[in-house]
């Protein structure tokens, strides 16, 4: 029968305690993970919530400021209507402009 090591000696070789130490702590990393997520879900609930929070306030000022846009436009239109003392369709003032920078 061939000579089994005992345990004594099997825990003073270095390769059996590297491996002994590294199955120990993943079986402590793993013990931990629920622990660690855990402690997490907040920071990352909170982060979660400063992203949303920040998308929908961008969406708000993209919004407004689309809004300002149309309005100036439509201000710009009006005083071009004016300026050119009759009430033109939209399409007479575009092509009336483009002319008048054609010719200049």
């Amino acid at each position: 029968m061939p000579n089994m090591p005992n345990l004594d000696n099997v825990l003073h070789h270095p390769t059996a305690k590297g491996v002994a130490i590294g199955v120990g702590v993943a079986l402590l990393g793993l013990a931990a993970l629920p622990t660690l997520f855990s402690m997490g879900r907040p920071f990352v609930r909170q982060a979660l919530k400063s992203g949303l929070l920040l998308v929908e306030k961008s969406r708000e000022v993209i919004a407004e400021a689309g809004e300002e846009l149309e309005d100036l436009v439509a201000e710009v239109r009006a005083e071009l209507v004016a300026e050119r003392g009759h009430f033109a369709a939209e399409e007479t003032v575009a092509e009336d402009i483009v002319e008048d920078r054609v010719a200049e």
